[in-house]
């Protein structure tokens, strides 16, 4: 059981939580208690599952191998059978699918399209002839999939409706989970050159990979504050309180690299906590 929670990396998770949070804060107060509870148990499942693929592909096409710097991939160490991992992720794709049974009862045609093309993408994010971590599409899947998609979508199923405020929600939600994405990138950029993992920090070096966690970094800061202007809510800046977790997130990683980045994950991670939290906070307060 340890080596299945390994593998689910747990630390991870917040990137699937806090944009369904976020996306459903913003229909305070008028949410469905029962579409909130499945739209977050089919993100978890997504993320869950994505996890899984990741493990037993990244370890097949070599990326993975005993000098990785990050947290252990079970599949690497041998905990667990790349097949077995597999078999799971899929498990974990169906559970989503089902969750997703209420929520096309109540969003329709836009909820199945949202949850069929989420679940092909987090199979061809290392899956697939074209695996889009492996080809510098990283960034651009978590904004569009753990951003827009996920903002949009846990708004849509209370509303059936999204506004600008919901689009601008999801690009701060999306940036905040490219800051995970990126950090790991820049620790792995010597592991992920060998294996001809082409990722944006391999591509353009570290230096661009350091200017991409600043940007992602800063910009849902930015965002909340036009969000609060076209929602005409001040408390809805709330989460402007962590910006100071952000710079210094951004003077750390300026000056580490290799294992030392793992420190700023867990920094990162805490920022897109205490920003999901406080913006629920702010958007409870508002009403």
């Amino acid at each position: 059981m340890n080596a299945w929670l390994l593998a689910s990396r747990p630390k991870t998770l917040s990137a699937a939580v806090v944009p369904v949070l976020i996306g459903t804060s913003l229909a305070w107060p008028h949410i469905d208690w029962l579409m909130f509870a499945c739209a977050l148990l089919g993100a978890l499942f997504i993320q869950i599952g994505t996890n899984f693929v990741n493990d037993a592909l990244d370890f097949k096409k070599g990326a993975d191998t005993g000098e990785r710097l990050g947290p252990i991939r079970v599949t690497q160490a041998g905990l667990l059978n790349a097949d077995a991992v597999m078999r799971a992720a899929y498990v974990c794709f169906a559970l989503a699918a089902v969750c997703g049974v209420p929520l096309i009862m109540r969003g329709g045609w836009p909820i199945v399209i949202i949850g069929v093309t989420s679940i092909v993408a987090a199979y061809a994010y290392t899956g697939g002839p074209y695996p889009l971590a492996y080809n510098g599409l990283g960034e651009l899947f978590v904004m569009i999939f753990f951003g827009f998609v996920a903002v949009g979508g846990s708004y849509y199923v209370q509303t059936r409706t999204i506004d600008a405020a919901v689009i601008v929600a999801g690009f701060a939600a999306g940036s905040l989970a490219c800051v995970l994405l990126v950090i790991n990138n820049l620790r792995d950029v010597a592991s992920d050159e060998a294996s001809n993992k082409k990722t944006m920090a391999v591509r353009l070096g570290d230096d661009f990979a350091r200017l991409e966690v600043g940007f992602f970094s800063l910009a849902p800061f930015i965002a909340v504050m036009v969000i609060a202007q076209l929602r005409h809510r001040d408390w809805l800046l709330l989460p402007m309180a962590g910006a100071l977790l952000a710079l210094e997130l951004i003077r750390k990683v300026g000056k580490s690299s290799g294992r030392e980045l793992n420190r700023c994950l867990a920094l990162a991670g805490a920022m897109q906590w205490l920003f999901g939290i406080l913006f629920v906070c702010g958007s409870a307060v508002t009403n």
